[in-house]
């Protein structure tokens, strides 16, 4: 029996009523569209990025490049996914954060394949 996705709802692991744009660190996952495997492959246990990869890492770096109260630390890319911990310091009143790697990469990425704009990451 296939289910319909419209009938399940994946719970929020959020805390309520918590400000998520307040400094502090903050762990990420990020996975694919479809979980499909784009990053590269695990190869005798270690993870080979391809250029799609090395596109997503390169991104994730640059991020206190566009914003100034951001520091990015431990990060991963997996084959369908990624793993990292972002940092946000000392916000100004009245200065939100959007988590922006999901944009920057995907434009990247669909740049360097000359297409435009299939979707790269899953929705929340």
């Amino acid at each position: 029996m296939k289910s319909d996705s419209k009938d399940h709802h994946r719970r929020s692991i959020r805390l309520k009523d918590y400000d998520y744009a307040q400094p502090g660190g903050y762990f990420v996952t990020i996975v694919t569209q479809g979980r499909k495997c784009l990053f590269g492959e695990i190869v005798e246990a270690e993870m080979q990025l391809n250029d799609a990869g090395r596109i997503i890492q390169t991104a994730w770096n640059d991020l206190p490049n566009h914003y100034a109260n951001v520091e990015v630390d431990t990060f991963v890319v997996m084959p369908n996914h990624i793993h990292g911990i972002i940092n946000l310091i000392d916000l100004p009143v009245g200065a939100g954060f959007k988590p922006a790697p999901t944009n920057f990469s995907a434009r990247r990425l669909n740049n360097s394949r000359n297409i435009s704009s299939p979707p790269v990451w899953q929705r929340v």
